[in-house]
């Protein structure tokens, strides 16, 4: 793999609808960095194919009937990333609470198509760079941008601050936004480093510069911190052997 020629991934994709299928692989087959290695019409057959199938990415639709897809999601034990792809917008919540890279909903646009196909390339990538070794000892990560990966070291963020379905990481003079959730980025920063002091904030607690009351200051920038977590806060940088936060 090289940085400007990633290798594509591997997607299924699981509809009980042939239009529905058909549409998306001629949206599919415009991504270069998405390629589909087979297509189910229900969640059985779905389950069956992923027993003995190597899959990166599956799009897949939620009303199908005997297996639903967010019952093939509980059923499996090591999942693929995941974008839903459905005609009714109340499993949003219940899809996300199974840790979804995204939420089509039908009718969906080409582009909005892109996004999401954007947030996925930049979740497995950046997780098989980390995987090999402890979060706690890797210095960088790679971030992808436009059709290149952006080599960022977790020392020069600053904090993160969540958007609806982006994050942006702030440097000491710049800023950079991602297609990605919060939860999902959280999972891959190093936990020696990096605290959840707030739902929309995530911060290197080696950047800061005070804590006062229910606030703490980074850069000059005053960041809130949530009551539930203050305290686990406060252990976690006392505690913390890789940090020296100036408190």
């Amino acid at each position: 793999m090289t940085d400007n020629n990633p290798t594509p991934l591997k997607c299924i994709i699981v509809d009980d609808e042939e239009l529905a299928i058909e549409g998306l692989m001629d949206y599919v087959s415009k991504i270069d960095s998405l390629n589909i290695v087979a297509s189910c019409s229900s969640g059985i057959e779905a389950f069956n194919f992923l027993q003995s199938n190597d899959v990166n990415l599956m799009f897949l639709d939620i009303n199908m009937p005997q297996l639903t897809g967010l019952e093939l999601l509980e059923s499996l034990e090591n999942k693929p990333l995941v974008i839903l792809t459905t005609a009714y917008s109340q499993y949003a919540i219940e899809g996300f609470r199974l840790q979804v890279i995204d939420y089509l909903l039908k009718p969906y646009s080409f582009q909005r198509l892109m996004q999401a196909a954007e947030k996925a390339n930049n979740t497995y990538y950046s997780q098989l760079l980390l995987k090999t070794e402890h979060l706690e000892t890797i210095e960088y990560t790679y971030i992808k941008t436009g059709n290149s990966f952006q080599k960022i070291k977790w020392a020069d963020i600053l904090y993160i601050n969540a958007m609806q379905n982006y994050v942006k990481l702030y440097f000491n003079s710049s800023s950079l936004i991602i297609h990605q959730t919060m939860t999902s980025f959280e999972e891959l920063v190093p936990s020696n480093i990096f605290f959840r002091i707030h739902n929309s904030y995530l911060v290197n607690v080696n950047h800061i510069e005070k804590v006062t009351g229910n606030q703490l200051l980074i850069n000059g920038i005053e960041i809130p911190i949530s009551r539930h977590r203050k305290e686990e806060f406060m252990k976690a940088v006392i505690d913390s052997k890789n940090s020296n936060p100036k408190l």
